[in-house]
């Protein structure tokens, strides 16, 4: 049996299909009524590593010193998507010289020859949106020195696309990808002669969507904070689009931005990179601070929850804490078992993370990312708090199913700083066992204390547990507590195995203890970042033992017992490029 998704899957590729090559008739805008001042961000060895012919997209690295980016043959879908979204163009224009110049014009009417009609891969609302913001960014850049005939067919290429987005921008997906494309049609639309009257139904459509897909919390349902700075960085455009055209923002458009702005504030850490969460990763160099810049928003949450996210801060110390119910239905497509997971970050020293999402290493790897094992957090039995379901036939999504339900969270101040306290019942249907956690960070940062705990909390659990138990011949169920740690973070075991000593870049050092409960180990472990070639290998904390009674409690700290030295200014993160490994 054919699914609704599959089917409607292949309806808005048909439709998508039908308007590109109907676009094709429009004629060329005439120009631009303003120029918007780019906003998009760039890395300039980036740059300089595409114009030299190494073609990092998705994962794949592929060399083209000789050929156009359009002559390579993708390996996927993702690969197709980054290529024809033209976000390499601000890499380009980050270089900015006469041969990047030369670079981007050659790639862009390349693309504008071969696609240009409505042919290809790149006729998708989402992807129309990204490169329209991208062409017209770039525009001065992309069109000086050249001839009459190119810029008609420039401004051609940008009306059909217009065009098309203004009938096909409802065919996006709900969250990103229909942001992307309204967006795209607003700034196309305020930006070319001619092609004013698209701009306001996307207005309005942008406002319609805010107030749908961005809770009050400030939020997506996917729970992707790297997704949401995306989000938050096309409001904050648009906004600014707007503004340039001598157009007020609607109401409902502000609020998303200022409730998405406290919220991002609680999910950076304190080296200004995002927590890794549900398919998301650290977000590009500098987008967050200065998306944050331009939305002129200085607000920040109260203690509490932001998007199910929890954050403690101390010193020079940051601690971000997944603590609500992992999303559901089609919002848990790239999801993750995290439940109750933590990041630490110790100044710009990432210290405790998650693996993170896997998706650029293939389907095993993404799976693999999504599991509970892959995160810092405790894992009983080897079984994920929530689970894989089944993808609907005929697409790759794989819902998760069996999710924790309740997920009750405290934080309190307490004499010397900040307390976290949750739960998750992910595991009592199948254990009868409840996962407790509480995370006590000092005011100045330089100590952690933590405690996990399994607890059998009514009778109906109790015998849960005891069937478990009798069936695992009485030897208790086994538990792993996982700390996965930064490949930067140099680990090892210490005072006869007793605790395990951490040394960054910075020159801090941390110590881990436990309350001896438990056996302590230094395992191998992956760090999945999105742009490299393959996994970085890293190493994880594991702490574990076996539940034998209703109540099984293990305590655990982490103390930095050595400060960065003062003459050390610690700036920068010391990130080498991926495709150096």
């Amino acid at each position: 049996m054919i699914s609704l998704d599959r089917i409607s899957e292949t309806g808005t590729a048909i439709l998508n299909r039908v308007y590109a090559r109907r676009s094709r008739r429009k004629s060329a805008a005439k120009g631009f009524v303003y120029q918007p001042e780019p906003r998009t961000i760039g890395t300039f060895a980036r740059g300089r590593q595409l114009m030299a012919g190494n073609l990092l997209f998705a994962g794949y690295l592929i060399e083209g010193a000789d050929k156009s980016l359009w002559d390579v043959e993708a390996p996927n879908w993702s690969f197709d998507a980054e290529t024809h979204g033209f976000g390499w163009l601000d890499d380009l224009a980050a270089v900015g010289d006469h041969n990047a110049r030369q670079c981007a014009q050659r790639w862009l009417w390349d693309w504008i020859d071969r696609y240009g009609d409505g042919r290809g891969p790149g006729w998708t609302p989402d992807l129309a949106g990204r490169r329209l913001i991208r062409w017209i960014n770039h525009a001065l850049f992309l069109l000086r020195g050249q001839e009459r005939e190119k810029s008609q067919a420039f401004y051609r290429a940008l009306s059909a696309q217009t065009w098309f987005l203004s009938q096909r921008w409802q065919g996006a997906a709900p969250g990103l990808p229909r942001f992307e494309a309204l967006t795209g049609l607003i700034y196309a639309g305020l930006a070319l002669q001619g092609m004013e009257e698209l701009a306001d139904p996307a207005v309005r459509e942008l406002a319609r969507e805010c107030a749908t897909r961005i809770d009050d919390q400030g939020g997506l349902p996917t729970r992707n904070p790297e997704e949401l700075l995306e989000v938050f960085t096309l409001l904050v455009w648009a906004s600014a689009a707007l503004s340039e055209a001598g157009r007020s923002t609607p109401p409902g458009h502000q609020g998303a931005i200022q409730r998405i702005a406290p919220t991002l504030r609680t999910l950076r850490h304190a080296d200004g990179g995002l927590a890794r969460f549900h398919g998301g990763g650290r977000g590009l160099e500098g987008r967050l601070d200065h998306a944050l810049a331009a939305s002129h928003v200085i607000d920040r949450h109260s203690d509490g929850l932001s998007m199910g996210f929890a954050r403690l801060s101390g010193g020079r110390t940051s601690l971000v804490i997944d603590a609500a119910p992992p999303p559901a239905a089609r919002a848990s497509y790239n999801a993750h078992a995290s439940t109750l997971a933590f990041e630490l970050t110790s100044g710009r020293r990432p210290l405790i993370v998650n693996c993170g999402a896997g998706g650029s290493f293939g389907i095993e790897w993404r799976r693999a990312g999504r599991a509970t094992p892959s995160h810092s957090t405790l894992c009983l039995d080897g079984f994920s708090s929530a689970r894989l379901g089944a993808s609907p036939r005929g697409t790759n999504h794989e819902p998760l199913v069996q999710l924790p339900q309740t997920v009750p969270i405290q934080i309190t101040r307490i004499s010397d700083g900040l307390k976290f306290e949750g739960g998750h019942d992910g595991y009592v249907a199948s254990y009868g066992l409840t996962h407790a956690r509480s995370l006590e960070l000092t005011l100045d940062g330089r100590g952690m204390v933590g405690e996990d705990m399994l607890l059998a909390l009514d009778d109906a659990a109790k015998r849960r547990f005891d069937t478990r138990l009798d069936a695992g011949t009485l030897k208790g169920i086994a538990f792993d507590i996982r700390f996965h740690l930064h490949p930067e973070v140099d680990a090892t075991l210490d005072l006869g195995g007793a605790a395990v000593s951490m040394a960054l870049k910075s020159g801090e050092i941390w110590i881990f203890r436990h309350d001896g409960t438990g056996d302590l180990a230094l395992e191998p472990s992956v760090y999945l970042e999105k742009g490299r070639l393959k996994p970085r290998a890293t190493k994880q904390v594991v702490l574990s033992g076996r539940a034998m009674e209703y109540a099984t409690r293990i305590r655990w700290s982490l103390a930095k017992a050595q400060d960065t030295a003062v003459a050390i200014r610690d700036l920068n993160r010391d990130d080498p490029e991926a495709y150096d490994e």
